[in-house]
This record gives structure tokens, sequence and C-alpha cells, in this order.
């Protein structure tokens, strides 16, 4: 099996690593094969070996203006920042006078290898000085007046020149300045990774002490770095050994990625170079990108002025897509971007831009693109036309409005779609032949996605409707509502105020339809005083076997109940309301809650009984009113409420238990599929994905194998729960998911596995690792 696609990549994501240079990788294999001697040994082979090291050396210290200073080459610029703080600290302890408090500076947007050696170094070495962030404006300029403030005081301060997730580089002279006239001996760090080829460095006419590089970051092999120590700083080696770099730094050279740094640095220096692009060129390549990011999003967001970072990196948000929807959407495009740094891919929002002060939206939502010095106008072409065409691909599939569109030849939706902003769920539910649609618990944040789907599908909602009142977030349902269902008489949640009533039992119960299926409004106060859950059914006189959605709001939560301690709250009454719920719609109805802390998608009463000793002790009549109301505060005390994080509307007892999922690698996924013609094939990519060429490779005749790879069913994961809940039947059944990474699809196996679907397995590493 192999995913393969007619697009060439266009990678743009150099701030992360690059590509080495084909000049720099044959010198690199030049060294490896030619020129491999061990610059210590004194033989022929060992001196040109040396040769190679003092001219790669001095070619840096010429690039870099370092004049006395030393230039030592290292594995790369996390080792470098570790010999530059230990090279600081220990010599600034010899300095601590008792009594006197002292504290270690930082730029609070600094990449994560500096704070995190500070405290490191800083505990280790027994100094144990107060280690403070330095400010940034909305710019991420340092604030001056803070370390005028704080420096006095300071071992040492370290700074970055250019930001890895913004491009915004600092000002170094003023900042010099602002130090040096509050503290002449503190010892200064800069980070300068992310400056090397990209701004002007003359470093010895500075008083900065450490500077660390990285060669992988200009094309040159990974495992290869250096750093500048200023003439006098105090140095104390990170590695001690067999003496080598003059006793500075032992082990090994690395002959190899210094033959390619030789390479690029020799380019920088020679001014005919054709290689590296100037100044001018590479702000008109950011221009181009912007210009074309701004067509294709017009929406769009920087998250960081022009005028004050480099033009390599461009950082944004697009409203109403999470960084995830288009990292998914460019890679399917075969672009290559990243959502902020990749040293922390697994982090969901930004701290850098969490510094900046920009909105939460824009730090969860960001997108880092970066090039290079060596792109060419070729690629910035392609890259353009590229990102023009990933968003032609979401307005086809309705995520985008495009006017020139024909909404005719959309593919009409039908059935339940799950959209999501962090843990937050919004439940769209349309009706294709009446052209119908429910909006249930819209988020703000989502208003505009929403707006945009009714619109491209032509959809009228019959109603947009609140479970509760949400503590956590300001309903997008009275903007959506005043667009179009101005002239509707609602209560404050949104149900129509003429809908008829429908006598369930003893009780009466108000209802709606939307198309053939009715809506059942069922008070079930206790999270909120407000709560109502809506029972989507095709016949309410009978919901327990015809209810297909519940939408239970924060009452029932995957894994928890919701909170009950808000002024509003009862627990008393949510105790009456988990038994009403269970009356009415019985064990196995699909339960879609307002909130999924652990991508869970949904659930039902019997999966949740499992796992949730309290909910079943409720249900099986086991506690009393009273008995659940203590037991039900004493979980609401694990809530943490502090000021900055998410308010979480339900408390739960452990982490969230995951199945361990069977999983395919492609070849044993190919060699089960040629045993066995019942394996079903669960694609849960999005649609624009596919309108993106991405396909299973057609380029030979088709095997049996290829050809019930390709036959799968695509069901994406806005839309996997009415998959779920359209195939009860069909639990037993083998199902295999895929998806890009193989992220996607653990995830939903594992779903699936918690609500029955026994035989589940997902392919590992996606179509990204099955070429």
């Amino acid at each position: 099996m192999s995913q393969t696609t007619n697009l060439s990549q266009i990678y743009l994501d150099a701030n992360a690593t690059t590509p080495v240079l084909p000049q720099a990788a044959q010198a690199a294999m030049d060294a490896m094969q030619d020129l491999f001697g061990n610059p210590s040994s004194s033989h022929i082979t060992g001196l040109k070996a040396k040769n190679l090291m003092e001219q790669t050396r001095q070619r840096a210290k010429t690039l870099l203006g370092t004049g006395e200073g030393k230039l030592i080459f290292t594995s790369g610029a996390t080792e470098g920042i570790q010999t530059g703080i230990l090279s600081g600290l220990i010599k600034a302890k010899t300095q601590i006078k008792k009594g006197k408090k002292y504290s270690i500076l930082y730029g609070s947007t600094e990449h994560k290898a500096v704070p995190n050696s500070l405290a490191h170094w800083n505990e280790i070495l027994g100094i144990n000085a107060e280690i403070k962030a330095i400010p940034v404006d909305k710019f991420g300029k340092l604030d001056l007046e803070f370390i005028q403030k704080e420096v006095g005081n300071a071992l040492m301060i370290c700074t970055m020149a250019v930001n890895n997730e913004t491009g915004v580089y600092q000002d170094l002279q003023q900042l010099e300045q602002c130090i040096r006239e509050k503290n002449s001996e503190v010892f200064w760090l800069v980070d300068c990774v992310q400056a090397l080829g990209k701004r002007p460095l003359n470093l010895a006419k500075t008083s900065i002490d450490y500077a660390p590089f990285s060669g992988h970051k200009l094309y040159a092999p990974k495992g290869i770095g250096f750093i500048y120590i200023r003439e006098g700083a105090p140095f104390t080696p990170f590695i001690a050994g067999g003496g080598q770099e003059s006793g500075l730094r032992s082990g090994t050279e690395n002959l190899p990625g210094m033959a390619a740094l030789n390479v690029i640095f020799q380019m920088l220096l020679d001014t005919d170079n054709t290689t590296f692009y100037d100044l001018n060129t590479l702000n008109d390549y950011r221009r181009q990108l912007s210009h074309s990011l701004s067509q294709a999003f017009p929406d769009i967001v920087f998250n960081h002025q022009f005028n004050n970072s480099v033009p390599t990196t461009l950082n944004f948000a697009v409203p109403g897509f999470s960084s995830k929807e288009i990292m998914d959407l460019f890679d399917a495009a075969n672009i290559r971007v990243s959502s902020g740094s990749a040293c922390s891919s697994k982090v969901t929002r930004s701290f850098v831009l969490d510094a900046m002060g920009l909105p939460v939206w824009q730090s969860e939502s960001a997108i880092r693109l970066s090039f290079g010095p060596a792109m060419t106008q070729e690629e910035v072409d392609s890259a353009c036309a590229r990102i023009r065409s990933a968003a032609k691909a979401l307005t086809n599939s309705c995520l985008m409005l495009d006017d020139t569109e024909q909404t005719q030849d959309k593919t009409p939706l039908n059935g339940l779609v799950q959209l999501r902003s962090g843990s937050s769920c919004t439940w769209i539910y349309a009706d294709m032949k009446s052209k119908q649609a429910l909006v249930i618990d819209p988020l703000p944040e989502l208003e505009k996605r929403i707006d945009t789907l009714l619109q491209c599908q032509q959809l009228t909602p019959v109603a947009i409707l609140d479970t509760h009142g949400h503590a956590d977030h300001i309903s997008g349902r009275v903007a959506l509502a005043n667009k179009y269902l101005n002239s509707q008489q609602t209560d404050v949640l949104g149900w129509p105020t003429n809908t008829k009533a429908v006598a369930i039992g003893d009780e009466s119960f108000s209802v709606l339809t939307i198309g053939e299926l009715s809506l059942v409004k069922v008070p079930t106060p206790g999270h909120t005083d407000d709560s109502i859950s809506l029972l989507l059914s095709s016949d309410p006189t009978s919901l327990i076997t015809t209810t297909r959605y519940a939408f239970c709001g924060d009452t029932i939560l995957m894994g928890s109940l919701g909170r009950t301690n808000f002024a509003s709250s009862s627990s008393i009454d949510m105790y009456h309301s988990l038994k009403q719920i269970n009356r009415l719609i019985g064990q196995q109805t699909l339960l879609c809650a307002s909130h999924d802390y652990n991508n869970e998608f949904t659930t039902t009463l019997s999966a949740e009984v499992v796992r949730n000793c309290l909910l079943q002790s409720v249900l099986t009549g086991s506690i009393n009113q009273s008995q659940f109301a203590a037991r039900k505060a004493d979980l609401d005390s694990n809530l943490n409420d502090e000021t900055g994080t998410e308010i979480l509307c339900g408390a739960y007892y452990g982490d969230c238990d995951k199945a361990q999922i069977k999983e395919y690698s492609s070849d044993s996924l190919k060699q089960r599929l040629t045993v066995s013609c019942n394996v079903k094939i669960l694609d849960i990519r999005e649609p624009h994905e596919y309108a993106l060429q991405h396909k299973l490779d057609t380029v030979s005749e088709q095997s049996s194998t290829e050809n019930s790879l390709n036959t799968g069913l695509n069901i994406p994961m806005t839309r996997l729960v009415q998959f779920i809940q359209e195939h009860q039947m069909e639990k037993e059944s083998e199902w295999v998911l895929v998806c890009r990474s193989g992220s996607r699809s653990m995830v939903a196996a594992q779903a699936m596995y918690r609500l029955g679907f026994t035989n589940v397995a997902h392919l590992k590493g996606g179509y990204a690792l099955s070429s």
C-alpha cells in the first residue's frame, strides 16, 4: 500500500530544519570518503582534516565578526546553550554576596531550551536565584523598563536575536545599552540560531558573552553547531575528555558536519554567490506569500508585525480553523508548515503568542510558515499557487465561501456533524431532503464556520439552541439567531415558543420537527438550573428505541458528570435528571455532550456506567439523593478554577483510560487484506484532503489489496458520531481506520472500541509512512 500524489513537496518549515544543500552534502560526503582523517592525528591525513576544521572556524569568525573571541564547534544549539549558561553561572556563583537576593533573566518568548536549562543549572549548582521571565509587548519586543529594573541584581540574562516562532528580532544595540547601563558585569547569552544568514551580526563589537548557533537551521546537517564566546568571558567546558578543541570541548570532531558548514560559510561570504538571496529579495518573497495567504484566507490574521521580523517567517491564524486543521489541509496539499515550534509540537497553544498577549484563539490556531534564504522564485511561485489550491479545497467542502463557486455543485450534507473548538463541541444536524438544520450549542469561535456551512449547503435552521447557560464561554447562538431566525420567538436557550407538545407516559414535552424527525426538549436541571437535553427521534412516543442522538449538554460527560458547584447548580436536581434520561432513552442511545475533554466523541449510558461508579449507583438505585449530593460534592472538590486555566465542566476520577488498539503496519495490513475479504477500511481524513489529490497509488494495475483500500469508506472525524450510530449492528465487523499520520485513526479507533466495536484496528503511521 502506498500513498502517492502528483504534487511535489513544498517545504515551508525551515525554522524547524532545512534540507542540506547539494554542495554541502557533497562536501560532507567527501569528508567521509576522502578527507576522513582525525584532526587530532599528526599524519598527513589528520593534518588535512585539521586544516579543513580550522578553515571552517576562520570563515565562521569572519562571517560573524568574532574578533578575538573564541568559536567552538558543538553538536548543535542545545549544547551551545548549556555551554554558555554553565560557564556564566559557575563564574557568577563565585561572585555572590551573602544575604543579597539575585535573579536570572530570560525573555518570555525564548526557545524552551533556554529557561529549562537555566532552571536545571540553577538547581544543580545550588545557586537558587529567582528565575524571571522578561515580558514582551504585543509586537514581541522585550520590555526594556523591566530589564532596567531587574538586571542590576541579575547573575545572567538570556535573550534571542530572532524568535523561532514569529521571526521577531530584537534591537541588540538598544538592548545592550539598556543592560549595560545598569549592570556592566552581568553575563549575557544571545540565542542566534535563527539569525544566521538572516540578520547582520558583528559580535566582537557587542558585549554579548555567549552566542550559540545551529547548522541544520541553515542547510547544514543535523548534529553540528558552534558557539561564540567573547574574549575574556568565563568558560567552563561542558564536555570533558580527550581535550579536543584545545581542551574546550572534548570528543572527536564532526568533520563531515564542519565540511558542510564550510561550504555554507563560503557561500555567505561570497558577494557573487547566487545560492543565498539578499534582504530585498526575501522581503519580496514574503510579500508574495502573504498576499497569496490573504487571497486564500480573506480573514487571515498575521500574529506579528512585518517591520520588526525577518522576512523568512510568517506566523498566522485563520478564524474558525484550528492549527491542526490548517496543518492537515497544507499537508494534504504537500505543503509543509508547522503549528509553532517543532520542538514542542504536541503543545496546543503557542506560549510565544500568549506572552505577546494575543487572543487565545490566535495562539491555539497559530501556523508558522518559514523558508530559508536559499529559496528560489520558482519555489515561491509554486507555493503561492498551491496555497490557493488548498484554500479552494476548503470551499469545495463548505468550510469557506467563494462567490465564484456554484453551491449546487457541493455534496449535500445529510445527518450529524460535530464541530469543535478546543474541548467544546457544537452539533449540527442537517436534513438533506427538507434542507433544514438544527444548530446546538454554537460556539462563538465557530460562528463563521457554522454560517458558512449553512449558506454553502443552502440550509434553513429550524432552531439554534443552547443546552444550558455556559460558564466557560459566551454562546454564539444570539448572533446566528439574529441572522437566520430574527422573527422567531424563543426562550433564553433558543427553544421556539410555538412548538407543539407530546405526551410521553405521564409527562408532556415540547417537540419541534426537522424533516421527518422530531426533537424533544427534556428539562434536565442539575449542572445548571436551565439545563435541558434534546432528543432527536423518529418517533417521540417511543424514545428508547427510536432516539438517534441525545444532546445532553454537560449533564453527562465522557468519563464524568457535569459539575454541580455553580451558583445555579443543584446536585439533587442532577440526581433526578440522570434517572429521567435513563428512563426516556435507555442505555444504548448515543449521548452528545457539550464538552469532550479526552477526544472520545460520544458515549452511551451503558459505556459510562462501566467506568463511572457514581452514575452506576444512581441508575441502579443503590444510593439516594442525599448520598449522591455528598459524593458529588467530593468529586467537584477536585476541580481547579485558577485564573487563566480552562473552566472544566466536570471532574474526573483519574486519567482517561485508553484501550490498546491493534495496530497494523503497511505490510501487515496488506497481508491481512490478502487473506480476508471481510476487512472494512475506514478512511477518516476530511473531504478536502481528497480534493487535493491525496489518494492511494493507482500507477500500476491494482491488486485486490489495493482495490480494497481504494474502495474503503470515507468518514471524516466530524461525521464519526453519525457513523457509529448508523453501524450499531456492525460492531463485530473488522474495521481498520486510516488517516494521514495515524494520530486521528488511533483516537477514533479508541472511541469506537469503547462503544463496543471490538474488532477495530488502525494503520500505524497512516499514509505518511505507508509509501
